[in-house]
């Protein structure tokens, strides 16, 4: 760690006034090189308060992405890498390159903008600065490709309980990989692997998390702001980004750490408001239109058409219709 990561871990760590003489002692720095590390700390925003024969107190953090502020929220065994950048084009593609190096399961990805952020299907994920959560997670698991498949499934149900730990809300889940918050999206998922062809095993998988935080009004797209909502907008408060965070890795750990234990999907069946409803499903450039019945145990949709046929969707999309009017 850096001086200034040093300085920034024993402020928060410390309910109480620190001296340049107590922290330089502690890291075997200079006092000259303390000043410089609060100095800088300050110029990013951090409100450090100094006092003549004080010395230095955190008196707030605000809503700055941070390394050792996101590692406050987690435990003090948990040595995972987190890597937070002002600016990337996507934490999907920069985690990735990480894995293809051989970063360690676990690792996180946190940008506070993205200039290319990326949805399902192609589609581009609306990034703004300082506004939201970007986050990409690097995993390991020593499973199968099909079992695999539930990755994006673990995701959504962690996500889902960290916002509502920390926000109190009750955040829905859309199949397949949408959260939802008073009918509005405020979080999308997306999921990448690269896989082995000769053992057909993964070598690795990347989830991306992206979490409307702030208000977007006045940000978001026209058009984007009939479907799309924010924590803020929807509960009048902006949560601690670095604590939802937390939150997700912890779940993430849990959720993950055997995949074949499929009891999450009694959770996502329970947020799941997708059951009941008519949809459109896209698959293979075709649509057609069902009932959604069901969540299976591989985390697929169960539909039943209006030909009375059901399938089990494990791809594609199924868009929520308006109610039929009789």
């Amino acid at each position: 760690m850096s001086t200034k990561e040093k300085v920034m871990e024993e402020l928060l760590n410390s309910d109480d006034y620190i001296s340049g003489e107590t922290l330089a002692q502690k890291l075997g720095v200079g006092r000259n090189s303390v000043w410089k590390a609060v100095k800088q700390l300050q110029e990013e925003g951090f409100d450090i308060q100094a006092i003549n024969n004080k010395g230095y107190i955190l008196k707030s953090t605000g809503d700055i992405l941070n390394r050792e502020i996101i590692k406050s929220f987690l435990d003090k065994t948990d040595d995972r890498e987190i890597i937070v950048l002002d600016e990337t084009d996507s934490t999907n593609n920069y985690a990735k390159d990480l894995a293809r190096k051989g970063a360690k399961n676990a690792t996180a990805v946190i940008a506070d903008c993205q200039t290319a952020g990326k949805g399902r299907m192609g589609r581009s994920f609306c990034s703004p600065h300082g506004t939201s959560i970007y986050l990409s997670i690097i995993l390991r698991p020593e499973t199968d490709m099909e079992t695999c498949q539930l990755i994006t499934s673990c995701a959504a149900v962690a996500a889902a309980q960290a916002i509502d730990k920390v926000c109190g809300t009750d955040v829905k889940i859309k199949w397949v990989n949408d959260l939802f918050l008073n009918g509005k999206k405020i979080c999308g998922i997306l999921t990448e692997a690269s896989v082995n062809f000769e053992t057909g095993q993964p070598e690795y998988a990347v989830v991306g998390i992206g979490i409307n935080v702030k208000s977007i009004k006045n940000i978001f797209p026209e058009e984007l702001m009939n479907v799309a909502t924010s924590i803020e907008d929807e509960t009048g408060k902006a949560p601690s980004r670095a604590e939802i965070i937390a939150e997700i890795l912890k779940n993430i750990d849990i959720l993950t750490k055997n995949l074949s234990d499929t009891s999450f999907l009694e959770n996502y069946r329970k947020r799941s408001f997708i059951i009941g409803q008519r949809v459109s499903v896209s698959k293979l450039g075709s649509e057609k239109t069902a009932l959604a019945i069901g969540i299976s145990d591989n985390a697929g949709l169960i539909v039943r058409y209006d030909d009375g046929t059901e399938e089990t969707l494990n791809s594609g999309e199924a868009r929520i219709l308006p109610p039929l009017h009789f």
